[in-house]
């Protein structure tokens, strides 16, 4: 059994590796929290996705956790915290097919789907913070 992780914690997100470890620690926090093999892969995807636009977009930062409880329930919270440019026009970033790269603009619109609490701060030239929560 994989060893159990603290409720709170935070690990760097620079590179390809970090990005892989990023969906490992969520794997095992989602696991901890028994959460479905389907919230379990709803949650490592919308955070391997937050994960790579930190490591593209805000040229690295940090991917912070929380176990968090509201009354009966438990869920996940995740930060994901860059120092980069920023986002000019968050509402445009929100919508589907909308991209600054080659990809298909899936990203943020498609990771707020995959979980049930979004929130996004971001102030040009000085960076941006995706929190996303999954409740069990």
């Amino acid at each position: 059994m994989a060893t159990e992780l603290a409720p709170t914690g935070s690990a760097p997100i620079r590179d390809e590796r970090d990005i892989v470890q990023a969906r490992a620690l969520v794997r095992t926090l989602t696991a901890q929290l028994k959460f479905s093999l389907v919230e379990q892969t709803k949650m490592i995807t919308a955070a391997s996705e937050l994960a790579r636009n930190t490591m593209v977009y805000g040229r690295g930062g940090e991917m912070r956790w929380e176990i968090v409880a509201e009354g009966i329930r438990r869920g996940l919270r995740l930060h994901f915290e860059d120092q980069g440019p920023g986002i000019p026009d968050v509402e445009q970033a929100l919508v589907d097919g909308w991209t600054t790269g080659s990809g298909l603009g899936m990203g943020l619109s498609g990771t707020k789907r995959l979980v049930n609490d979004f929130a996004i701060r971001t102030k040009v030239g000085e960076g941006t913070c995706v929190s996303i929560t999954r409740w069990k």
